[in-house]
């Protein structure tokens, strides 16, 4: 279907500039709904994004159901949004990660980053993980898996559509295998082997936003007795271990996670220097605390504190809780690599929350790198949402 067939969705005056600047993304608000009256839109249909003036921005997808109610697809008011459309997308997608990795082991397509609002794909090997988080992927999602299959021929394709960011779109959660998906998965990152498990684990399994700033990590730990926070199946904490630690502690809450992280730590023959501690993050290290446990490196990578912009301020609260057990288990000299994966958490927030947390212990820290997620996540620079990864690395000198 072309631009030239679809209804119009207008703006109101003024109301473009936002979209002209590059943004990809339309709110209800700046809808004219006297000329685009947005019950007149099925969930997920597409449309023509005009402004006050008559002059077409682009076409998109619209959802009169969501806060977002239409994503710009295309800046081209003639484009074919159609099997070749998606094509080209994944394709242009597949160019980036080939040139940047050897093994097909990668975020695949990210979001709006990679033209593609509401899709999210890894790749791990011959097998793609999928999810759809928006109507307008989800009214393509035949079209989208048959173009995938076309470029790739996977193995088997698992769709993740389990997002909570489906319910704010008006969709079910579910998941889908089609082919063979194996339960779990094995990668190597970091000279260290992996067991994913695909449909039981956290998001898509793997973590592969982090894999550069990990990489970072090496340097620090040789030698060192390091404490990784939120572990889940190991992927700081062994590759800690795997480049000379002298001992790790990793901890974690899931029982899954951490039935993981034994076979791998096995697998990887480090039993010797990895040890797990089962339970809340907190907990567990009020409990380190009291029996005056020390570490010279500290890695605090949670859960985004911050879904909704309402939870801002106990967000912001929860890391300043987290950093300041994390310094008051750090052995003088040592390093804290602090994390945030809250879109809402801007990078020097959270460097204000890990000084505010050193100052009130009677600490300074100073910020030797500052990582953010990995290449195949690349930031749309109009959309500030998609830099959502920090992470800084710091040195807390004992005076």
């Amino acid at each position: 279907m072309t631009s030239t067939n679809l209804p119009v969705l207008m703006l109101k005056r003024n109301e473009e500039r936002r979209l002209a600047a590059g943004h990809l993304w339309v709110y209800s608000n700046e809808v004219d709904t006297r000329q685009s009256p947005l019950s007149a839109f099925e969930p997920g249909s597409l449309a023509v994004i005009q402004s006050a003036a008559g002059k077409t921005l682009g076409a998109g997808y619209v959802n009169p159901r969501s806060l977002i109610c239409a994503r710009l697809l295309t800046r081209r008011p003639r484009a074919a949004v159609d099997a070749g459309f998606f094509e080209r997308r994944l394709r242009t997608a597949l160019s980036l990660r080939e040139s940047l990795f050897d093994q097909p082991y990668y975020r695949l397509v990210f979001g709006e980053s990679d033209g593609l609002p509401g899709l999210v794909v890894d790749r791990y090997g011959s097998v793609l993980v999928v999810q759809i988080t928006t109507a307008g992927m989800e009214a393509v999602r035949d079209l989208l898996l048959e173009v995938l299959d076309r470029i790739f021929s996977p193995s088997g394709m698992l769709l993740r559509n389990d997002s909570s960011v489906r319910l704010l779109e008006g969709l079910t959660q579910e998941t889908q295998v089609i082919g063979e998906v194996p339960e779990s998965i094995v990668l190597t990152e970091g000279g260290v082997q992996f067991e994913v498990p695909l449909g039981e684990g956290q998001k898509t399994g793997w973590f592969y936003d982090q894999r550069s700033n990990r990489q970072a990590m090496h340097k620090y730990v040789k030698g060192k007795r390091v404490l990784d926070v939120f572990s889940y199946i190991g992927a700081w904490g062994l590759q800690a271990a795997a480049a000379g630690a002298a001992e790790v502690c990793c901890v974690d809450s899931s029982p899954l996670a951490q039935a993981f992280m034994e076979k791998n730590i096995a697998a990887n023959n480090l039993t010797d220097k990895v040890r797990l501690e089962h339970g809340d993050a907190f907990d567990v290290l009020k409990t380190l605390q009291d029996t005056d446990q020390r570490f010279d490196v500290v890695i605090v990578d949670p859960p985004a504190f911050i879904k909704r912009r309402k939870d801002i301020k106990a967000g912001e609260q929860g890391y300043g809780r987290l950093n300041r057990l994390a310094l008051k288990l750090l052995a003088p000299d040592g390093i804290l690599i602090s994390c945030s994966c809250s879109m809402h958490l801007p990078e020097e927030r959270l460097q204000y929350i890990v000084h505010q947390s050193a100052r009130k212990m009677g600490r300074s820290v100073q910020i030797l790198e500052r990582g953010f997620q990995c290449m195949d996540h690349p930031v749309h620079p109009a959309i500030p949402e998609t830099a959502y990864l920090k992470t800084l690395f710091c040195r807390v000198p004992a005076t």
